[in-house]
Protein backbone atom coordinates (compact mmCIF):
# COMPACT_ATOMS: atom_id res chain seq x y z
CA UNK A 1 0.00 0.00 0.00
CA UNK A 2 1.38 3.44 -0.76
CA UNK A 3 0.19 6.29 1.43
CA UNK A 4 -1.83 7.73 -0.86
CA UNK A 5 -3.83 4.44 -1.71
CA UNK A 6 -7.20 5.86 -0.70
CA UNK A 7 -7.25 7.76 -3.60
CA UNK A 8 -7.14 6.64 -7.05
CA UNK A 9 -6.57 9.72 -8.73
CA UNK A 10 -4.91 13.14 -6.44
CA UNK A 11 -7.30 15.29 -4.90
CA UNK A 12 -7.55 19.02 -5.52
CA UNK A 13 -9.92 21.97 -4.23
CA UNK A 14 -11.54 22.37 -1.28
CA UNK A 15 -11.30 20.51 1.91
CA UNK A 16 -14.52 21.69 4.13
CA UNK A 17 -14.28 21.74 7.55
CA UNK A 18 -17.63 22.01 9.51
CA UNK A 19 -18.26 24.38 12.63
CA UNK A 20 -18.91 24.53 16.12
CA UNK A 21 -22.75 23.89 15.19
CA UNK A 22 -24.91 22.49 17.84
CA UNK A 23 -27.95 21.76 15.85
CA UNK A 24 -27.98 18.85 13.71
CA UNK A 25 -30.57 20.08 11.94
CA UNK A 26 -28.83 23.22 10.97
CA UNK A 27 -25.64 21.87 10.29
CA UNK A 28 -27.17 19.70 7.52
CA UNK A 29 -28.95 22.50 5.87
CA UNK A 30 -25.86 24.70 5.77
CA UNK A 31 -23.72 21.68 4.38
CA UNK A 32 -25.68 20.46 1.58
CA UNK A 33 -25.70 23.15 -0.78
CA UNK A 34 -22.35 23.32 0.20
CA UNK A 35 -21.51 19.60 -0.95
CA UNK A 36 -23.64 19.84 -4.19
CA UNK A 37 -21.70 22.85 -5.35
CA UNK A 38 -18.05 20.99 -5.31
CA UNK A 39 -16.47 20.42 -2.18
CA UNK A 40 -13.40 17.46 -2.24
CA UNK A 41 -13.84 16.46 1.05
CA UNK A 42 -15.64 16.93 3.95
CA UNK A 43 -14.11 16.99 7.76
CA UNK A 44 -16.29 16.87 10.84
CA UNK A 45 -14.68 18.74 13.34
CA UNK A 46 -17.26 19.85 16.25
CA UNK A 47 -14.97 20.39 19.74
CA UNK A 48 -17.60 21.35 21.53
CA UNK A 49 -19.70 18.53 21.27
CA UNK A 50 -20.27 16.07 23.36
CA UNK A 51 -19.63 12.00 22.81
CA UNK A 52 -23.28 11.55 21.96
CA UNK A 53 -23.71 14.85 19.76
CA UNK A 54 -20.92 13.60 17.46
CA UNK A 55 -22.04 10.37 17.11
CA UNK A 56 -25.62 11.99 15.90
CA UNK A 57 -23.80 14.61 13.71
CA UNK A 58 -20.96 12.48 12.19
CA UNK A 59 -24.32 9.48 11.47
CA UNK A 60 -26.16 12.38 9.98
CA UNK A 61 -23.12 13.58 8.12
CA UNK A 62 -22.13 10.59 6.50
CA UNK A 63 -25.47 10.32 5.52
CA UNK A 64 -25.54 13.19 3.60
CA UNK A 65 -21.86 13.03 2.31
CA UNK A 66 -22.73 9.59 0.46
CA UNK A 67 -25.48 11.23 -1.35
CA UNK A 68 -23.06 13.64 -2.55
CA UNK A 69 -20.42 11.31 -3.25
CA UNK A 70 -18.12 13.22 -0.88
CA UNK A 71 -15.30 11.33 1.33
CA UNK A 72 -15.95 12.45 5.22
CA UNK A 73 -13.19 12.65 7.32
CA UNK A 74 -13.66 12.67 11.54
CA UNK A 75 -11.68 15.49 13.28
CA UNK A 76 -9.14 13.34 16.15
CA UNK A 77 -11.75 10.25 16.50
CA UNK A 78 -10.41 7.25 14.58
CA UNK A 79 -13.21 5.10 16.36
CA UNK A 80 -15.77 7.55 15.98
CA UNK A 81 -14.79 7.22 12.01
CA UNK A 82 -14.77 3.55 12.07
CA UNK A 83 -18.47 3.69 13.66
CA UNK A 84 -20.22 6.15 11.21
CA UNK A 85 -18.66 4.40 8.19
CA UNK A 86 -16.72 7.15 7.36
CA UNK A 87 -13.97 7.66 5.17
CA UNK A 88 -11.26 8.16 7.50
CA UNK A 89 -9.90 10.61 10.33
CA UNK A 90 -7.33 13.50 10.64
CA UNK A 91 -4.93 13.42 13.29
CA UNK A 92 -3.29 16.63 15.39
CA UNK A 93 0.19 16.61 16.67
CA UNK A 94 -1.51 15.34 19.95
CA UNK A 95 -4.57 13.17 18.89
CA UNK A 96 -2.50 9.46 18.31
CA UNK A 97 -0.72 7.57 15.96
CA UNK A 98 -1.02 6.98 12.05
CA UNK A 99 -0.65 2.91 12.98
CA UNK A 100 -3.17 1.89 14.87
CA UNK A 101 -5.53 4.34 13.06
CA UNK A 102 -4.81 2.86 9.76
CA UNK A 103 -4.95 -0.83 11.42
CA UNK A 104 -8.65 0.36 12.61
CA UNK A 105 -9.54 2.06 9.48
CA UNK A 106 -8.20 -0.03 6.91
CA UNK A 107 -5.75 -0.22 4.15
CA UNK A 108 -8.02 2.17 1.73
CA UNK A 109 -8.83 4.73 5.04
CA UNK A 110 -7.88 8.76 4.17
CA UNK A 111 -5.21 9.43 6.97
CA UNK A 112 -4.29 12.44 7.39
CA UNK A 113 -1.93 14.46 9.69
CA UNK A 114 -1.52 18.20 11.16
CA UNK A 115 2.46 18.62 10.51
CA UNK A 116 2.11 22.60 11.27
CA UNK A 117 4.60 24.38 10.02
CA UNK A 118 7.76 21.78 10.25
CA UNK A 119 8.78 19.64 6.99
CA UNK A 120 10.14 16.85 9.73
CA UNK A 121 6.89 16.19 11.06
CA UNK A 122 5.45 15.70 7.47
CA UNK A 123 8.20 13.22 6.59
CA UNK A 124 7.50 11.38 9.72
CA UNK A 125 3.82 11.18 9.05
CA UNK A 126 4.11 10.03 5.53
CA UNK A 127 6.41 7.39 6.47
CA UNK A 128 3.88 5.88 8.97
CA UNK A 129 1.23 5.69 6.51
CA UNK A 130 -0.31 8.97 5.92
CA UNK A 131 -2.13 9.88 2.71
CA UNK A 132 -1.82 13.54 3.05
CA UNK A 133 -0.44 16.10 5.46
CA UNK A 134 -1.50 19.48 6.20
CA UNK A 135 0.45 22.30 6.70
CA UNK A 136 -0.59 25.65 8.41
CA UNK A 137 -1.47 28.39 9.42
CA UNK A 138 -0.47 30.26 6.26
CA UNK A 139 -2.39 33.57 7.30
CA UNK A 140 -3.61 34.87 11.11
CA UNK A 141 -6.79 33.08 12.06
CA UNK A 142 -9.53 33.44 14.93
CA UNK A 143 -10.97 29.26 14.54
CA UNK A 144 -8.29 28.15 16.85
CA UNK A 145 -5.44 29.91 18.69
CA UNK A 146 -1.80 28.26 16.09
CA UNK A 147 1.95 28.87 16.83
CA UNK A 148 3.13 27.97 14.13
CA UNK A 149 2.88 29.83 10.38
CA UNK A 150 4.07 28.07 7.71
CA UNK A 151 5.13 29.45 4.10
CA UNK A 152 4.02 28.46 0.55
CA UNK A 153 8.04 27.98 0.29
CA UNK A 154 7.39 24.90 2.50
CA UNK A 155 4.98 23.96 0.20
CA UNK A 156 7.43 23.48 -2.51
CA UNK A 157 9.33 21.64 -0.43
CA UNK A 158 7.44 19.29 0.55
CA UNK A 159 6.59 18.27 -2.83
CA UNK A 160 8.33 15.22 -2.36
CA UNK A 161 6.41 13.79 -0.07
CA UNK A 162 4.71 11.84 -3.15
CA UNK A 163 0.95 12.95 -1.10
CA UNK A 164 -1.31 15.82 -1.30
CA UNK A 165 -0.65 18.36 0.64
CA UNK A 166 -3.34 20.97 2.44
CA UNK A 167 -3.01 24.16 3.44
CA UNK A 168 -5.10 25.58 6.26
CA UNK A 169 -5.15 28.44 8.21
CA UNK A 170 -7.04 32.05 7.76
CA UNK A 171 -7.38 31.63 3.35
CA UNK A 172 -9.49 33.91 1.60
CA UNK A 173 -10.47 33.42 -2.18
CA UNK A 174 -8.37 36.46 -2.42
CA UNK A 175 -5.06 35.06 -0.86
CA UNK A 176 -5.19 31.31 -1.70
CA UNK A 177 -3.68 31.81 -4.94
CA UNK A 178 0.12 31.99 -4.49
CA UNK A 179 -1.14 29.24 -2.07
CA UNK A 180 -2.23 26.78 -4.70
CA UNK A 181 0.56 27.81 -6.91
CA UNK A 182 3.15 27.23 -4.27
CA UNK A 183 1.87 23.79 -4.61
CA UNK A 184 -1.17 22.88 -2.51
CA UNK A 185 -3.42 20.56 -3.78
CA UNK A 186 -6.21 21.26 -1.13
CA UNK A 187 -7.72 24.40 0.63
CA UNK A 188 -9.01 23.73 3.97
CA UNK A 189 -11.44 26.05 5.33
CA UNK A 190 -14.21 26.38 7.94
CA UNK A 191 -15.74 29.92 8.96
CA UNK A 192 -14.45 31.40 5.77
CA UNK A 193 -17.46 29.74 4.06
CA UNK A 194 -19.45 28.98 6.21
CA UNK A 195 -19.51 32.37 7.99
CA UNK A 196 -20.16 34.02 4.54
CA UNK A 197 -23.04 35.63 3.34
CA UNK A 198 -23.17 33.83 0.59
CA UNK A 199 -21.36 30.49 1.22
CA UNK A 200 -21.97 29.15 -2.08
CA UNK A 201 -20.45 32.29 -3.78
CA UNK A 202 -17.55 31.95 -1.48
CA UNK A 203 -16.92 28.32 -2.54
CA UNK A 204 -17.45 28.75 -6.39
CA UNK A 205 -14.58 32.14 -5.96
CA UNK A 206 -12.08 29.35 -3.84
CA UNK A 207 -13.16 26.37 -7.02
CA UNK A 208 -12.63 29.17 -9.56
CA UNK A 209 -9.13 29.27 -8.27
CA UNK A 210 -8.29 25.98 -8.96
CA UNK A 211 -9.04 26.71 -12.60
CA UNK A 212 -6.19 26.77 -14.66
CA UNK A 213 -6.04 30.41 -16.94
CA UNK A 214 -4.19 28.89 -20.05
CA UNK A 215 -6.40 25.98 -19.92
Amino acid sequence: MTPASASTARPRGVYLITPDEADTARLLARTAPLLATGVTWLQYRNKRADAALQRQQASALQALCARHAVPLIINDDPALAHAVGAAGVHLGGTDGDIGPARALLGADAIIGASCYDQLANAERAVAAGASYVAFGAFYPTTTKVTRSRATPALLRQSAALGVPRVAIGGLSPDNVGPIIDAGADLVAVISSVYAAPDPVATLHAYLACFQDPTA
